[in-house]
């Protein structure tokens, strides 16, 4: 590809997620005044919700086959499509005041994310090894953006008492614009697998990279940085709330100051990454996201414990994206690299949240989070595995 072709398939990359930030955070936002408006218990929009892990799973465990088998081109765009519906679905269901069509939009979100932002990842891999620089850092940091971004409109739209349907249907609106703007860019054949190449299946590629040790350990790494980001996007204003005394509105602020350190971390990922390497990068943000943790966990003084959010948030930026760039580099059939590392990840998103909450009930939130804190203590001493750029990159000027 050419410098131009390069930079363009990057920048709608950007985009694609960008787009799901967005979509995310405006839908969130609005949720208590979807639950008001179905009239539903805290238990049943428990089960509302439940839709969208639902998806989710679903998306990622077909992510995998369906890059291998289509490329990453098509996915993305089903994917992102499936997005941008859900959420006037969502809307739709916020109008009618029917929890059954809240719930299936929620499941075609979740559907949407899961398939895409696996088959973005291992597109924005590709990009990686053609340039020769990092590029999944960035769109990462794309989609913390998105989410910011999103999350004050919905504040927004809130605070001007603006109705569901007609925010959700202007935010699916953008989304359309930005989804058909970004489609033109993107390349046709990345991802497929080499059995699909050839016209010869290989038979257990993914067996196959499962007994790599090495790719094992990056999997590890990515578990434990992405139960750090999951754990406080679901948990940290409740945290901050029942387990330091602060009111709701705060509790939200230290949210928005985890939120803002994540996107800080990954944009600005790219430069430390070519100064120090992954290995030095894993090790430092799993310190500083361990430090964090420790005096959220220990600490007494709610000045310092809310601080310290944004040590936890410039830790959580970079494991992710950084262990998503080793796993391409690791060996042959990048995509079953790729794409096992990403289901671990998202995996602990959906997993791991949940079972914090049952230890939660139990012991009280603060001490749920030791096991966060274990998780990432440990990938200080596993970072190493991510250092697999052993091969000479020929950089594009892109």
């Amino acid at each position: 590809m050419t410098a131009p072709a390069v930079r363009r398939r990057r920048q709608a990359l950007y985009l694609f997620f960008f787009l799901p930030g967005i979509a995310l955070s405006s839908w969130v936002t609005r949720t208590p005044d979807v639950r008001d408006r179905l009239g539903a218990s805290t238990g049943q929009m428990g089960l509302i919700l439940f839709g969208l892990s639902v998806g989710s799973m679903l998306g990622i465990l077909c992510s995998g086959r369906l890059v291998a088998r289509l490329g990453t081109r098509p996915v993305i765009l089903l994917g992102t499509g499936l997005i941008v519906a859900a959420t006037g679905v969502i809307g739709a269901g916020s109008a009618a005041a029917s929890a059954p069509l809240v719930t299936t939009g929620l499941f075609l979100f979740g559907a949407g994310i899961g398939a895409g932002e696996v088959a973005i990842n291992v597109d924005g891999a590709d990009v990686e090894r053609i340039t020769g620089r990092p590029v999944l850092p960035t769109l990462h940091g794309c989609f913390s953006l998105g989410t910011v971004i999103g999350a004050l409109a919905g504040m927004t739209a809130t605070a001007a008492e603006i109705p569901v349907p007609w925010h959700l249907g202007v935010a699916a609106l953008v989304a359309t614009g930005m989804l058909l703007h970004a489609s033109r860019a993107l390349v046709g054949g990345v991802g497929l697998s080499t059995g699909t190449r050839t016209a010869e299946p290989v038979k257990g590629e993914a067996a196959q990279v499962w007994k790599d040790r090495k790719l094992l350990l990056i999997g590890a790494i990515v578990l434990a940085m992405a139960l750090a980001e999951g754990a406080a996007n679901d948990w940290l204003p409740l945290l901050m709330v029942d387990g330091h005394g602060l009111d709701a509105t705060a509790g939200s602020l230290v949210y928005v100051g985890f939120a803002a350190a994540m996107t800080l971390g990954r944009f600005c990922g790219t430069y430390f990454l070519v100064r120090f390497g992954r290995a030095a990068v894993v090790r430092a943000s799993a310190v500083s996201g361990a430090v964090g943790l420790v005096l959220v966990i220990f600490s007494d003084n709610v000045v310092i414990a809310a601080a310290s959010v944004l040590f936890w948030g410039l830790g959580a930026s970079l494991g992710f994206p950084v262990a998503l760039s080793a796993a391409g580099d690791s060996g042959p059939e990048q995509t079953a690299r790729v794409s096992l590392v990403a289901i671990i990840g998202y995996v602990a998103f959906l997993v791991g949240p949940p079972a914090l909450g049952f230890l939660g009930d139990h012991y009280g939130l603060r001490s749920a989070m030791i096991v966060v804190l274990v998780f990432v203590a440990s990938a200080i001493l596993i970072a190493p595995a991510a250092d697999t750029r052993d091969r000479a990159s020929v950089p594009v000027d892109a």
